[in-house]
């Protein structure tokens, strides 16, 4: 099979499964009220990738078969440009809404296979085996596959990685003839009721003694004793104009439980190997946040198109609002460059794997969680109450309301009262909605709190440029102290060629 189209997309979504929303035990993902638009949406990723095939879709390597570039293994800053063009656009379809399209996942495991030799060291080379084979499956199936590797929150002051003897953490609790069993939580899986698959993988270091959760495998979402919570639904009746966003990109978060799941052993790729689990997301993390950037950037892009809009319709020249639309800009010009920067200085991860550069994409993960509440107080200070004044398709249907809402709701500069509705109905969908405020929850902790990923970045910054700039003039003022004797200058310059 190669690279599916939408309806065939559908049909795979129609496996049984245990998805539960609200008080409601879901029958049919594809039609229930929660899930239908987020579901078409997806079908339109997938028939997308047709319509964009000379962006979109590769040859696999093996088969020749059309695969959505998003699968490819990276040997080149070359192909790092072929794919961003691909990733950009999947971020265009949702302007950026969907955090977890398919491609997050593709490009992530497309990383573990390239780095096949970390995962098969000691003595886990038949685990390392099978990732590669899943990965080729993955993409010749052309799989939705979604993920969840945090441990459930119970008590903060037991720190993020379960010791031995948690009875609510993922673990391994039997072996079977074919396989293991799997027992306990993960959150969130994000994408879940739009997935074939579900992955878990290795997330927080664990301590000595808990080797029950180091766990790596895969397994299709209709596997007995999976169970899908989902948050309550921020989808609406699908109404373009009312609800332009929230009627669409729904992508839903689910809390998994795992009721003694049987994990097929040709599925399992870590199992039990705590030295291969806490050492396989040390590195190369930039794969997949180029992924996560090149939709950042996009989102940053398309609120800023939404705020000039905004202005424009009211003809706000103030020069706060113009402050306040050069600041969203100076955010998505950032992102931009940030993205290119780490492709056009990406580096030979291992012999024949190129990734990105991290240092930039580091960077950028740890301000966007602090940039995207600020885009969205932007928007809601430019909109001010007029985010609240917008009539509905139905109102402005109305014989005897439309032509007093033509007069009293039209804007600045020939915006008529319809074009005024919709622009103002999309920025409230974006800032203000159920769905703008589950995506703005998500911006603030998807890769980690801004705080948590300001001290990763900072472990993993390259410090000699930065200390031989301060060392230098520490030399200096202690050579030249009238205090300081030759030997003293000897230290010191001895001292700073040793930083160097």
């Amino acid at each position: 099979m190669a690279a599916r189209t939408g309806r065939e997309f559908l049909a795979g979504l129609r496996t049984p499964r245990e998805i539960w929303v609200g008080d409601e035990k879901v029958r049919d993902v594809v039609s229930h009220p929660a899930f239908a638009g987020g579901a078409e949406s997806m079908a339109r990723l997938f028939d997308l990738q047709h319509e964009a095939a000379d962006v979109c879709l590769m040859p696999d390597p093996e088969t020749g078969e059309p695969i959505n570039v998003s699968h490819m293994i990276p040997r080149s800053r070359d192909d790092l440009r072929r794919r961003h063009a691909a990733l950009q656009r999947t971020a265009e379809f949702s302007v950026g809404l969907m955090g977890r399209t398919p491609d997050y996942m593709n490009v992530t495991f497309a990383g573990f296979a390239g780095r096949h030799v970390e995962w098969g060291a000691d003595g886990n080379e038949a685990g390392a085996a099978r990732l590669v084979a899943y990965q080729k499956r993955l993409a010749r199936e052309d799989l939705s596959l979604t993920h969840t590797i945090i441990q459930p929150t119970i008590d903060k002051a037991l720190g993020d990685a379960p010791a031995a003897g948690n009875d609510v953490a993922l673990r391994k609790v039997a072996e079977t003839e074919h396989g293991i069993v799997v027992r306990g939580a993960r959150i969130l899986a994000t994408l879940a009721p739009f997935a074939d698959e579900i992955a878990v993988y290795p997330a927080h270091p664990l301590p000595e003694g808990a080797e029950a959760y180091a766990l790596a495998f895969c397994v299709p979402m209709s596997t007995p004793g999976l169970k899908f919570i989902c948050r309550d639904s921020c989808a609406t009746e699908r109404n373009l104009f009312d609800h332009p966003l929230s009627s669409r990109f729904d992508e839903q978060d689910a809390f998994v439980i795992f009721d003694d799941v049987e994990v097929p052993r040709g599925r399992v790729f870590i199992d039990g190997h705590r030295g291969i689990y806490n050492r396989a997301m040390v590195h190369g993390f930039q794969n997949p946040m180029h992924q996560t950037m090149i939709r950042a950037q996009t989102k940053l892009e398309f609120a800023y198109g939404l705020a000039t809009r905004m202005a424009e319709a009211i003809n706000d020249t103030s020069p706060a609002t113009q402050q306040m639309l050069g600041e969203i800009w100076t955010y998505a010009e950032f992102a931009r460059t940030a993205v290119r920067a780490a492709e056009e200085e990406a580096e030979e991860f291992c012999p024949g794997l190129w990734f990105p550069k991290s240092g930039p994409l580091a960077a950028l993960r740890a301000a966007l969680p602090t940039w995207f509440p600020r885009v969205s107080e932007i928007i809601t200070l430019i909109g001010s109450h007029n985010l609240l004044a917008a009539p509905t398709s139905g109102q402005l249907g109305d014989a005897g309301l439309r032509p007093l809402i033509d007069h009293y709701l039209r804007g600045a500069n020939g915006w008529t009262a319809e074009n005024r509705a919709r622009l103002f109905r999309l920025a409230w969908d974006f800032a203000g909605s159920a769905l703008a405020g589950r995506n703005l929850l998500y911006e603030r902790f998807y890769l980690a709190s801004g705080a948590r990923c300001y001290q990763i970045a900072n472990l993993g910054a390259p410090k000699e440029r930065a200390l031989g700039l301060v060392d230098r003039f520490l030399a200096e003022d202690a050579a030249s102290s009238e205090t300081g004797d030759r030997s003293a200058r000897q230290a010191a310059a001895k001292s700073v060629a040793g930083l160097r």
